[in-house]
């Protein structure tokens, strides 16, 4: 398939994408207002409608391995485009995220967000982000489920080299609870930015658990190192060139 003929199917993905966003987010509006329940259906009938599209539009296939997290515990995941958003939310059974405080502003998405129990973060100074974000999870406590952050604070692109932010630390030692790294190639396939979708076989991998209790350093260099060797091998299973997009990066 040519390069423009799939262009052409992943400019109609992305549309219906939204589209269907906004069809979902107005039908289940009336549920989502009155229970958490109905904004978490919503939430995850978008996630199941966008698995089944991207697989019979583009060609892009979705697979979530690895044991599914449940109870209270905190994932601290690879964040590489939309997609792995929508396979961690769509695997566990009540996620809510760490996000960016401009994010309560999107349509449906924001209004969403906040229904489920997502905390909203201002990445301002860092020290008092921080405070603020172990205050607001703590506040969120009556909301049940599983807390997922992107350590990196934001998406990476496949290949790329960032740090982990202390924050994840912070709320895993103030927390108290166990925490499942989850890798993920998703960038491969689905961008940071763009309109084109590569076929393939896109994956989230949830790692084993991170038991509570270990101390910052010990957690950070754990989580990153399990993380990072387990993202470059579901890269270079999907094809993707990992040292040599990294010995190009650093000439």
């Amino acid at each position: 398939m040519s390069y423009a003929v799939q262009w052409l199917r992943s400019l109609v993905f992305v549309v219906l994408m939204y589209v269907m966003m906004l069809v979902i987010g107005i039908v289940f509006f009336p549920w989502a207002v009155f229970s958490r329940r109905g904004a978490l259906a919503a939430c995850k009938t978008f996630c199941r409608w966008v698995r089944w599209s991207a697989r019979w539009m583009v060609g892009l296939r979705t697979e979530v391995r690895g044991p599914v997290p449940e109870g209270e515990m905190m994932i601290a995941a690879k964040h590489q485009s939309f997609l792995d958003i929508i396979l961690i939310f769509g695997a566990v059974p009540a996620g809510k995220f760490i996000m960016k405080r401009e994010l309560m502003y999107a349509p449906i998405l924001g209004q969403y967000a906040l229904r489920i129990g997502c905390v909203p973060v201002d990445r301002g100074k860092r020290s008092q982000a921080i405070k603020k974000m172990v205050a607001d999870v703590a506040r969120g406590a009556q909301s049940p489920g599983q807390l997922i952050i992107y350590s990196q604070g934001t998406r990476i692109a496949p290949g790329v080299r960032a740090p982990y932010k202390v924050g994840t630390s912070v709320l895993y030692q103030q927390l108290g609870q166990d925490c499942v790294p989850a890798a993920t190639n998703v960038g491969v396939f689905w961008p940071r930015r763009g309109i084109y979708r590569k076929p393939g076989l896109a994956v989230v991998e949830f790692l084993p658990t991170i038991p509570a209790g270990l101390g910052k350093e010990a957690f950070m260099a754990r989580l990153e190192c399990e993380v990072e060797a387990a993202s470059d091998a579901l890269m270079r299973k999907a094809g993707f060139r990992v040292e040599e997009l990294r010995s190009n990066l650093s000439d």
